[in-house]
Order: C-alpha cells, then structure tokens, then sequence
C-alpha cells in the first residue's frame, strides 16, 4: 500500500521528537492505527457507526473505553479498548486479557532455547526494546510448552529407521533433593529419506540392560520397527536390550568415539600424525593387516592398540560394509553437531531445578538445531547397498508403509497419499524396492 509523500511530510513536521524512541513518532502512529482498528471492530461488532442514529434501541450500544498496556519490540504501548454495554464484544487484533503483541512471546522463547538465563532476558528485553518483564511471565511462557514436548517424546516413528546413533552427556539437575550428574540420553536417527532427526531424549542415573530396554520398548511402541545399524559408545548393557527388542540389528562401536578415546593417550604433538594413522585402520580393507602395521610403527603407544582390540568384535560389523555406507556411519558431522549444540545452550546454567526444566530447554534447542539439517550426503548410495543386503527387511518396511497409507487414506475419505520418500526401484519393477516418487499436482 502506497503512502502519499505529503502526509508522510506533515506527520514528520508535527511529530517534533525523535522518529523512534520510546516517545517517538513511528510509536505513536503504531497506537493510533491499533485504536483506529479496534474501533473499526466495534462498528462491525454493533452493525453502525458511532453516533449514527440506527443505533437507537438495537439492543447494544457503545460503554466507553479502558486502557490497557502492551509489550513489544517497540516497548510498552499504553492503548485503549472500546467496550459495549452487553459485554459480548471480543476483539480479534487486541484479544482479551493478551497483554503482548503477536510474535513477543516468541522472541522470549527464542532467546531461552539459545541457553539465556531468565535474568539474561530481562536485561536484554530491557535495554532492546524498554521492557520489563517479570520471570514469572517467562517461566510462564516457556511452561506453557510442556504439553508440546510431551506431545514430541510420545509422536509416532517411522518403521524403518536403518541407522541410529545414540550419544549421552552429563547435566545437572535436582533430583530428590539434592544437585546430581545425570545422564541424558538421545538416540539421532536417519530415516528412509536421508534425513536426521532426534528420536527421543532419556533422562537416567545409571545404566544398565534394563534401562535401554525400557527405551528400547518405547520406540518399538510408537511405531518403530526395525533398524539395520546403531552406532553407540560402548553403552552398558546396550547389546543385550537391542538384541531383546530388535533381534536383527547390528551394534556397532561408534568410530568417532573410538578415535577420541584413542588420543587421549596421545601427547598434543604427535595427535595429528597418529590420528592420520588411525583412519587407515577403518578406511582399510582388511582391518587386521592395518592395526598390526599400525602396532609396528608406534610401539610406544601399544596402549591405543589396545583400545581398538578391545572393542574389536564390535567394530568389526563396520568393516563388512561397502564405502558406501562407512562413511555415513564414521562421519563426525551426523552425530558430533548436535551434542555440540546442547552443551553450548547447557552451559551457562549451573544446575536446573528439575528433570522436566532440562528437558524443556533442550527440546527448544533442538527445534532451531533441526532446521539447519539437510539430506545426508551419499544417502541414495547407502540405500541402494542396505536393499541389496537386507531386501527381505526392505520390503517389509514398505508393507508396513502400506498398511499405514490405507489408514491414512480411509481417514482422509479415500483421498490416495503418496509416500514421502524419493526411493527408486532396484531390479525388476516392483522387487524389493518401495513405490517411486510422484510430483505433487
């Protein structure tokens, strides 16, 4: 909409002050266009205008006005509200009882999920835009998402999901009374599309086979099927829970982890050279010959050798896999981000009050994290090795996609849902690969 040169010259002569400020003219002209709106909703609501005679004897009639302070970006607006004599008036721009415009709230749960501290937002909110605000209102504010969170933990999975990493670290929090260390657990999945995605978050004390059961069984219950590999850290009592829930899947060791334990042994010169070393051990093809030559060249760090011999039966399923799909499951990027980005938003705080305040902060860290991910490179590869090695478990991911569209499709009132992932046919059409793509009309 074009604004006449004039007016903006007239507006810009009488307003004196400043142009932005608390006092400013693009403050007061905001105050008065809402006015003007909500009086515009008032002439809507009655069915005249103001102090037209077809308003007498309609039954409802105009009752003065109350004034009411909104907070923003441009800082505190004292305004006012028309109200009717029947009271039924209910305003859409201005809603009842809301006392900050659209998109405040918001800013206050962005500047939270970034790991600011209450206090950091008042200062901030107060030398950015004039405003005080109280922690109860962001505890208010950031409470008030704790149904969504519980709605993220408990949504349903895909049935496929062919890897899994799963990392932990320490956050403290208050527990039965007193500040502890506690382990949080999440399990980083890539699914069918190539796309990452975070599972799920676990909060425990210890670990132990009956524990990853319980979060084993939780994603076998929302909807959770299969999985061809899970990368972990040498978990506690993992092997036995994932071979209690999903019999056919491969754990194997997480090569990131392995090569951090490795040069931790390791003096600050030599990290460089030995860690080029170590990556012949899992880039080679026959693994045995590289750490026997890696035991050679290095016989004063025999001690790292023997981090990798000690964990060898389960890094060994790393090496029966193709190029292809070594490199999606050794690279640092699909799991080191993510736990990078938790710590950073975690670190500021030096304890949280409860379980759930931890578990708040860490979902809103995760919504700004995941919409920076992208399709993992070389995914199309990586699938087309997992349909060759696994075609019987392919095809029943697709059946089970299947049965779920014709759910879909009978709640959608017959409506035919494509699949959302771009999976190509692999051998004779229809063999043991899911339907192909469709564009959408």
């Amino acid at each position: 909409m074009a604004v006449r040169k004039e007016l903006i010259d007239e507006l810009i002569a009488t307003g004196g002050g400043s142009l932005i400020g608390p006092d400013g003219l693009v403050k007061e002209l905001a105050r008065m266009l809402v006015e003007r709106m909500l009086a515009g909703e008032m002439n809507h609501h009655l069915g005249y205008e103001k102090h037209d005679p077809d308003g007498h004897g309609s039954g409802n009639s105009r009752n003065g006005k109350s004034r009411k302070t909104l907070k923003g970006e441009a800082g505190e607006m004292t305004i006012e509200v028309r109200r009717d004599r029947n009271g039924t008036f209910e305003p859409k721009l201005i809603e009842k009882h809301q006392t900050r415009f659209e998109g405040f709230d918001a800013r206050i749960l962005s500047m939270y999920a970034l790991g600011m501290t209450t206090r950091d937002m008042q200062g901030h909110l107060h030398d950015m835009y004039g405003v005080d605000v109280s922690a109860a209102l962001i505890w208010e504010l950031t409470d008030s998402i704790q149904a969504e969170v519980k709605a993220w933990q408990d949504r349903p999975l895909e049935a496929l999901c062919p890897i899994v990493y799963l990392d932990a670290w320490m956050v403290k929090m208050r527990q039965d009374g007193k500040v502890d260390n506690r382990a949080v657990h999440t399990a980083i999945g890539i699914n069918r599309e190539g796309q990452k995605s975070v599972l799920g978050l676990w909060v425990s004390g210890t670990e132990g086979a009956r524990f990853w059961l319980s979060v084993w069984q939780n994603l076998k219950n929302r909807g959770m099927k299969d999985a061809f590999v899970i990368c972990t850290d040498g978990l506690k009592g993992f092997p036995e829970a994932i071979e209690a829930v999903f019999p056919g899947t491969l754990v194997q060791t997480c090569i990131v982890h392995l090569m951090r334990a490795s040069l931790s042994f390791v003096n600050w010169k030599e990290r460089k050279g030995l860690a080029a070393d170590l990556k012949s051990i899992y880039r080679a093809a026959t693994a045995e010959l590289a750490l026997a030559e890696f035991r050679r060249k290095y016989p004063k760090h025999g001690v790292v050798a023997e981090v990798w011999e000690r964990n060898w039966q389960r890094v060994i399923p790393f090496f029966d896999f193709p190029e292809e799909i070594r490199k999606i499951i050794y690279t640092t990027n699909a799991v080191e981000s993510l736990p990078m980005t938790l710590r950073k938003v975690t670190k500021n705080r030096g304890s949280f009050p409860s379980q759930e305040a931890a578990i708040k902060l860490l979902y809103l860290a995760l919504q700004k994290a995941a919409a920076k991910w992208h399709t993992v490179q070389g995914w199309r590869e990586a699938l087309r090795q997992f349909a060759i090695r696994w075609p019987e478990r392919m095809e029943q991911a697709r059946m089970s996609w299947s049965e779920s569209n014709q759910e879909q499709e009978s709640a959608c009132g017959g409506k035919v849902i494509q699949p959302p992932f771009p999976f190509p046919r692999w051998g004779k059409a229809g063999a043991g690969g899911f339907p192909p793509r469709r564009r959408a009309r």
